[in-house]
């Protein structure tokens, strides 16, 4: 590759990327580059519903990025190489933030470090990228760079698949048996933790055989799956590159896969702004044709309203129907770790991953480094699993990503101890869920009286003979024990989820507030949120959105009373969906609005609409509804 095009700094200062933009080529000496440059500003969730090939995606990549990118800016720009910051590629497992840098013209992407799905959505889908920043310079300068030379540094598996056609291909030959294992089989026992011992026992040998010894950090290996899902955003995208490898050849385990119709189900809610509808109905209805049509075709089971099976948030729902200790679990959506309160091995992938998932029952694997966290101490009444993840992910060790020593490096946190048993399944979750807002790959909770107790309730099934203890003498990458007396009550403060802040040190004034989505609308949190209302009335000027994260947890929250007691204060109640969190629901920001949400992720516009938001438990919502503030909820 020549440089024949232009290099685009993703600087922190706007007024560089406008420079840029404006035709002025950046003579860039070391100025801070973007931290966290995210899925949702590479391409955002309204682009996402126009389709999912370059030409269509193209022209958006990066849309309001710093506030000064505009549609087609980089593609008319002439930009042919990008540069970030750490973190580049944080957020959603969407393929299309690729497909996005391709449709404008990009060919290579240089950052300090990237994100596990991202980096992977790289790999499978062709496009160059590295580390090394000196590859800017010798571009300059006028050398031909070999970007193939990028794939030979990788991991044997990665540098297999890039260098021989990507995933799918790989599949193809893999199904003939024209592939063996890229790491051996034969390896040594030594004592391990829960998260290497379920790849482990799951870990391809070759031929129908699985199950080794042992797996250590960096190794990456094929795992058979359990469940596998895909939503709206993702379904079309999937079945076509599945068509194209693979015709009509059937999927593996078709009772273990699922689509879920659960983004786009409330764009149409009366509470959604008119200009939302108009920019994402008609095309969200045609993706959703899309899933219909290829779960008619491939014999998929379909969740959603109206649907054959029941509606809800796709996360909550593979936790109340699906997950199970010791699964791997992959969905096509950076909050798949949610089931990893399960005891399970539950991570996000991408749209050519997934093709692969459905085709094989495998799962590409890197061997993730773990750190384990002993939860002590006990919670007191107010502080949440919400605030709980908070801390851990805006903590310099997480936030900065010390534990990393290679660019394609993987992190998972492995939570135990006694302060979990405070909490149940649904509060759990959450912190499973966020694990991805810190950069790490996702979170499995050790076996502990709350998983038994949740799935003996939901499936009549014992699980204490499935659950994956560690071994007492496993090796963590590093060790913390945290009492929960150390632990405030925490908000995130607005652009990135790690931005932590204690909420006694917040004096902000709140409009709009939000109750919903995989982390903040199970029962447990819709109790939590009505506690703290009950009896009391709305701040003037704010406004509340509740939605409840499956049917089920709709039902039972209407037994208990818990729905009247937001009808009393006249909130906003919304049918099961996960709308409110990227723009697709009520509760978007209203110009000049200031949120507070319980959803678990906060980038600039990605609830829609400019505006700052700030994450929050549903008791920490619920008070800031009342006083106009965030505001603890002890003070009520």
């Amino acid at each position: 590759m020549k440089l024949n095009g232009r290099i685009l700094f993703l600087c922190d200062d706007p007024s560089l990327v406008k420079s840029q933009l404006h035709g002025q080529d950046l003579a860039w000496a070391g100025q801070p580059l973007h931290y966290g440059v995210n899925t949702d500003l590479m391409i955002s969730g309204a682009a996402c519903t126009l389709g999912y090939t370059g030409e269509i995606l193209g022209p958006w990549f990066l849309e309001n990025f710093k506030d000064v990118v505009h549609k087609d800016s980089v593609r008319d720009g002439g930009f042919q190489v990008v540069v970030g910051g750490d973190a580049y590629g944080s957020g959603s497992s969407r393929e299309v933030a690729v497909v996005a840098h391709q449709g404008a013209g990009i060919e290579l992407v240089v950052a300090k470090s990237f994100q596990r799905i991202f980096q992977e959505n790289m790999v499978y889908g062709g496009m160059p990228f590295t580390t090394d920043l000196g590859v800017v310079a010798r571009l300059r300068e006028g050398e031909d760079v070999d970007t193939r030379a990028f794939f030979t540094v990788l991991p044997p598996f990665f540098r297999e698949v890039a260098e021989g056609g990507g995933l799918l291909e790989y599949g193809k030959r893999l199904l003939k048996g024209g592939v063996r294992p890229t790491y051996d089989t034969a390896v040594p026992a030594r004592p391990l933790n829960s998260v290497e011992k379920i790849i482990a026992r799951k870990t391809w040998t070759g031929g129908e055989s699985f199950g080794i010894a042992s797996v250590e950090p960096g190794d990456q290996v094929l795992c058979r799956t359990a469940f596998r899902g895909v939503h709206e955003y993702t379904a079309g995208m999937v079945v076509a590159m599945y068509r194209e490898a693979f015709g009509t050849e059937p999927m593996y385990a078709p009772e273990l896969v699922a689509a879920f119709e659960d983004h786009f189900v409330l764009i149409d809610e009366p509470t959604v702004p008119d200009n939302v509808k108009k920019a994402r109905l008609e095309p969200a209805r045609q993706l959703t044709r899309e899933m219909v049509d290829a779960c008619e075709e491939y014999g998929i089971r379909l969740h959603g309203p109206g649907r054959p099976f029941k509606p809800g948030v796709c996360h909550r729902l593979v936790v109340e129907d699906y997950a199970l200790p010791g699964d791997i679990i992959v969905l096509t959506d950076s909050h798949t770790p949610t089931a990893g309160v399960l005891n399970a091995f539950a991570f996000g992938v991408g749209s050519t991953a997934m093709a692969f998932a459905f085709r094989t029952g495998l799962i590409p694997v890197t061997v993730p480094k773990v750190v384990r966290i002993v939860v002590t101490g006990e919670p007191r009444g107010v502080l949440s699993p919400k605030d709980l993840i908070l801390h851990i992910i805006g903590d310099a060790y997480f936030r900065d990503e010390q534990w990393r020593s290679s660019p394609t490096d993987t992190c998972v946190i492995q939570l135990g101890g006694p302060g979990l048993d405070h909490w149940n399944v649904d509060e759990l979750s959450v912190l499973t869920n966020m694990t991805v807002e810190g950069g790490l790959m996702t979170g499995v909770v050790e076996p502990c009286r709350p998983i038994v107790d949740f799935v003996r309730a939901r499936r009549g099934v014992d699980v204490t003979p499935e659950l994956v203890y560690p071994d007492d003498d496993a090796t963590y990458e590093r060790t913390l024990i945290l009492h929960l007396d150390d632990v405030p009550l925490t908000v995130a403060t607005p652009g990135d989820s790690r931005n932590r802040a204690a909420l006694a040190d917040m004096d902000v004034a709140i409009h709009n507030v939000v109750i919903a989505s995989c982390t903040g609308g199970s029962l447990a949190d819709l109790r939590a949120a009505a506690d703290v209302l009950r009896g009391r009335t709305l701040a003037a000027g704010v406004r509340v959105t509740v939605t409840p994260s499956s049917a089920d947890v709709a039902t039972a929250a209407e037994a208990e009373g818990l729905l009247d007691v937001f009808r009393a204060v006249g909130a906003v109640l919304s049918p099961p969906g996960c709308g409110s969190c990227i723009g697709n629901g009520p509760g978007v920001p209203l110009p000049g609005e200031v949120t507070a949400s319980t959803t678990n992720r906060n980038f600039d516009r990605r609830m829609g609409s400019a505006g700052p938001v700030y994450l929050v438990s549903p008791a920490g919502a619920a008070a800031s509804a009342v006083t106009g503030r965030l505001t603890d909820p002890r003070r009520l």
